[in-house]
């Protein structure tokens, strides 16, 4: 990756400083609004606090899932936004139950922090004891021979490393999508990962996992770092003696459920022009309350549409769009792809990476249409953001856009610490930094302001 110098001096700028890189004297209705977000936004906050006091954890396909769409448009339409609609669709559900648990039997007798897998299957409550078998990495349990771990529990390690654009996610996260789904393949009665996560706290990282066809699911959970620290150091010690654990989960499918997209609308002055459409998700897992997985995202996408109205009404439709499911499987991404297919967007942008500060934008339009994205990236350059040279490829809930081949921007946030937070119980409110926050909003207002203004298509035809 190639980084421009102002990227370098992005990096070296703390949140606090970044506020401070705010502009003197505001040139037109659009800079002043990201310019007074910058300074005092309260609207994204308020999203955040609202759902996660109010509903908290919204595990898709459940009531509280529900509560929270019921909760989100009432927060629409209470701030102006027109068409507001809950777009209903069905989906398999699955809950994490009332048991999970992981002990060591022998040789070294104590319990682990564990949580349940999205997808995984059930021990049932007397659970499944049997030998651990260690892998040190996915490439080595996929190099076990088929029938190995007849009989036997998995436990797949790895390292994650914290970085700012998240890369790390996608070198560990195979270990969680479909480790277990290869462990149950190769024989095994259950399956325990080291958490996708970069913290060093005793809180599992959950997440979704996945089984191939043919194959049935079986117990799957994440241990924190520390147990996975700590189980490892077991079998560096055991010397050959078999460790032996007792794997307690008991979640359970409820068939299918409903779920649904929560959208809603600031009006454009020209309907035959094709919308903004900018997204995030409202679901998540139940560990946390869900406020940087992503409340925030919500918070920031739909403050950003109301600042950009109060400026004066944009020439096109500014649409948000409150995904369901996402956490499970993008059901709600699919759904709406599928009921919009022939209702052209402009461009799609979506906030799903925490509420941390935005450091680069990136389009997929970059070469096409410079002078647009010049002129994006001049205008949030005073907020810390850097240009690039990267080609955006969009977050999981915009496939509408995507599928359509339509113009897509990344506002990429720093990642850092995200996977500090990411699908624990210490995804709650008291990790959103409110000045950080404010940065977001105050840069997706600029941006959206400027594309929702625009009449010439962004991305120039093939």
């Amino acid at each position: 990756m190639k980084t421009s110098l102002l990227a370098l001096t992005a990096l070296s700028l703390s949140a606090p400083a970044v506020a401070q890189l705010g502009p003197g004297p505001c040139e037109g209705a659009i800079a002043c609004a990201a310019d007074e977000a910058l300074a005092d936004d309260k609207l994204a906050w308020d999203f955040v606090e609202g759902i996660t006091t109010e509903v908290g954890p919204r595990q898709a396909g459940t009531v509280d899932e529900a509560r929270g769409r019921e909760w989100a448009i009432k927060w629409l339409r209470a701030n102006g936004f027109q068409n507001v609609a809950d777009e209903p669709y069905m989906m398999e559900t699955w809950v994490p139950g009332e048991h999970a648990s992981a002990t060591v039997v022998s040789p070294y007798a104590q319990s682990l922090t564990i949580l349940p897998l999205g997808g995984s299957g059930s021990s049932g409550e007397a659970g499944v004891t049997a030998q651990v078998v260690y892998f040190p990495s996915y490439s080595a349990l996929a190099a076990a021979p088929d029938g190995s771990l007849k009989g036997k529990i998995a436990f797949i390690s790895h390292d994650m490393r914290p970085t700012q654009d998240g890369s790390g996610y996608g070198f560990a996260g195979p270990v969680r999508w479909t480790g277990p789904g290869l462990a149950a393949s190769k024989g095994a009665v259950g399956a325990v990962i080291r958490s996708i996560g970069t913290d060093n706290h005793r809180t599992p990282h959950t997440g979704g996992t996945g089984f191939g066809a043919g194959v049935d699911p079986i117990p799957a959970g994440a241990l924190s770092n520390p147990d996975a620290d700590n189980l490892e150091r077991m079998f560096a010690r055991a010397d050959g003696k078999p460790i032996t654990m007792k794997l307690v989960l008991t979640p359970r499918s409820l068939g299918e459920q409903e779920s649904g997209n929560v959208v809603g609308e600031i009006v454009g002055k020209d309907p035959s022009l094709p919308p903004v459409l900018l997204a995030c998700h409202l679901d998540s897992w139940w560990p946390g309350t869900g406020a940087i997985d992503d409340a925030a995202g919500c918070g920031i996408v739909a403050a950003a549409a109301k600042n950009v109205a109060e400026a004066g009404q944009p020439l096109r439709t500014i649409r948000v769009l409150f995904a369901g499911a996402e956490e499970v499987g993008l059901f709600g991404s699919a759904a709406y792809a599928k009921a919009h297919a022939d209702e052209p967007f402009a461009v799609g942008i979506e906030s799903d990476f925490g509420a941390d500060r935005i450091w680069r934008i990136d389009s997929n339009f970059t070469d096409k249409n410079p002078a647009l994205y010049k002129r994006l990236a001049e205008a949030v350059a005073r907020f810390g953001v850097a240009g690039s040279r990267e080609v955006a490829t969009g977050g999981a809930d915009i496939n509408v856009v995507r599928e359509q081949g339509g113009a897509i921007i990344d506002l990429q946030q720093d990642g850092t610490r995200y996977f500090d937070l990411h699908h624990t119980p210490d995804d709650t409110l008291d990790k959103i930094d409110p000045v950080q926050l404010r940065q977001n909003v105050a840069v997706y207002t600029q941006v959206v302001g400027i594309l929702a203004n625009e009449a010439a298509p962004y991305k120039p035809a093939e």
